[in-house]
């Protein structure tokens, strides 16, 4: 499919930054919005504003249905049951949800928690700090010098005194796919609970929550053509009534006196107070935007040759190191991290900006793999439907221009 002709729908991409036009390469970070999220969020503040739930007149009842109609659709999304499906802020507030519910009541002093060594620092910092609380241990899949996962100790580092196995589904840092699939059986195979941080793939490939057998799975809607401050926790439904909430007050209660309370069911029972309901609203409008707009399978392949040709390209300038698992980047990346020989990352990324091109420099909050692997900060450049080959060369371009 021709995704060039979706530019036009993509208001920002008009733009131009010193005179070039904008390549917007840190996807990764943030995508744009399309004209139809940008005027569903608006609609909703200039014709039906109202909280939901409790209001009984015409435009609560009408935000009402807006706000569970974009349930609806995260759920047929990633294959999951409405009632599975929490709103929360973004990713980081998911995970930070489940350690302080899940984690807090099931993990205990000498139980292990197991992460990657690819973590972002979400999936990181949360497990660390309930481990000290609690005296657990956390220990980690280990990773190959090209940034790629060493399963091949998998059995021995979940075993029987694991509790939780979180994960990376895609790294940040330097798009390594795990293999969630293989991690996911063998946490099952110790009764070991299961999250996913699928923040950098469910705007790429399809999921379903049911097949995969995890129990939690988070992700944020501005990675996926949403707006800011909202983000999806899935929750598998069997654990909804063994899971205490995470924030206690209005629209979540079903009865209270001055002593005692009892809970709504899910999803209520875990969305105190005002949700992001205009939020909310924007990310189905994402999704429909997806779902009428976009192939999976047109844009891995689209995506996998933007990073091809890319690496290729970059392959040739003796100053440039490239980062991860280069093979299978061209097959099935979406972004491309690398490193230039006596200039700063920070350096190239200004550089770059300065030729209209948006990347990330850093360690692209993943400080323990880049120390693992022996750098302070990468550029990465990352991609979606609405980049171009003429970005990818562009780039290459002003690499060139910047080592000669």
């Amino acid at each position: 499919m021709d995704f060039n002709k979706l530019r036009s729908d993509f208001p920002i991409l008009s733009q131009k930054i010193n005179g070039y036009p904008l390549a917007p390469c840190d996807n990764a970070s943030t995508t744009h919005k399309p004209q139809s999220v940008i005027d569903a969020i608006v609609h909703f503040y200039t014709t039906t504003n109202a909280n939901i739930y409790r209001g009984i007149h015409l435009f609560a009842e009408q935000a009402t249905q807006m706000y569970e109609n974009a349930r609806n659709k995260v759920a047929q999304f990633i294959g999951a049951s409405p009632q599975e499906i929490i709103f929360t802020r973004g990713c980081t507030s998911g995970i930070n949800f489940v350690v302080a519910t899940w984690g807090r009541e099931n993990i205990n002093p000498g139980d292990e928690i197991v992460i990657t060594e690819l973590e972002h620092h979400a999936n990181l910092l949360p497990w660390q700090r309930l481990a000290q609380e609690k005296g657990a241990i956390i220990k980690c899949i280990p990773i190959f010098p090209d940034g790629s996962l060493d399963l091949s100790r998998l059995d021995s580092i979940i075993n029987h005194k694991t509790k939780m196995v979180s994960v990376i589904h895609v790294s940040n840092a330097v798009g390594t796919l795990v293999d969630i699939a293989t991690i996911i059986a063998r946490a099952q195979a110790v009764g070991a609970r299961t999250l996913i941080d699928a923040a950098q793939s469910v705007a790429h490939q399809k999921i379903d929550v049911h097949a995969l057998g995890c129990d939690f799975l988070v992700f944020s809607g501005h990675k996926l053509l949403g707006p800011t401050g909202i983000g999806v926790l899935y929750i598998k439904k069997d654990l909804h009534d063994s899971i205490s909430p995470y924030e206690v007050g209005g629209g979540m209660v079903e009865d209270v006196d001055c002593i005692h309370a009892t809970w709504r069911k899910a999803p209520h029972k875990f969305e105190a107070g005002t949700p992001p309901i205009a939020q909310a609203i924007g990310l189905g409008a994402a999704i429909d935007y997806l779902n009428n707009h976009v192939d999976f399978n047109a844009l891995a392949l689209y995506e996998a040759q933007l990073c091809q040709r890319l690496i290729d390209g970059l392959s040739q300038i003796k100053q440039v190191k490239i980062l991860g698992p280069i093979e299978e980047l061209k097959k099935k990346g979406h972004l491309v991290s690398f490193l230039v020989d006596h200039i700063h990352s920070h350096d190239v990324a200004t550089f770059l900006d300065s030729r209209g091109i948006s990347v990330r420099a850093g360690h692209h909050c993943a400080q323990p793999f880049a120390k693992k692997l022996g750098y302070d900060a990468s550029v990465r450049v990352s991609f979606y439907f609405y980049n171009t080959m003429e970005d990818v060369d562009r780039i290459i371009g002003a690499v060139r221009e910047m080592v000669l």
